[in-house]
C-alpha cells in the first residue's frame, strides 16, 4: 500500500465509495461473487491497494484486506 495509510486504505477516497468497497470486501470474503460481481474497476484498485489478491482468477483478501473489514 505505497502512499495509502496502513491504518484506513481508503482515507483518500469519498465515503461513498470507501463505504461500497468494505461492503466489496465483505462480499468477496463471504463468497458472494455470484450475487454480487465485483467491478472490474473495484477489483483493480482492491488489488493495487493490496487488499485483494486473485487465486486461479478468483479474488480473496489478504490479511490487510481482512484488516480493513475488521
Amino acid at each position: 500500500m505505497d502512499a495509502h495509510d496502513p491504518e484506513d486504505p481508503f482515507a483518500d477516497l469519498a465515503l461513498e465509495k470507501a463505504i461500497h468497497l468494505r461492503w466489496t470486501l465483505r462480499d468477496i470474503k463471504a463468497h458472494r461473487l455470484t450475487l454480487s460481481p465485483v467491478a472490474e474497476e473495484d477489483l483493480s484498485l482492491l488489488t493495487e491497494r493490496g487488499l485483494v489478491e486473485l487465486t486461479d482468477g478468483v479474488p480473496t483478501l489478504t490479511e490487510a484486506g481482512q484488516d480493513a473489514i475488521s
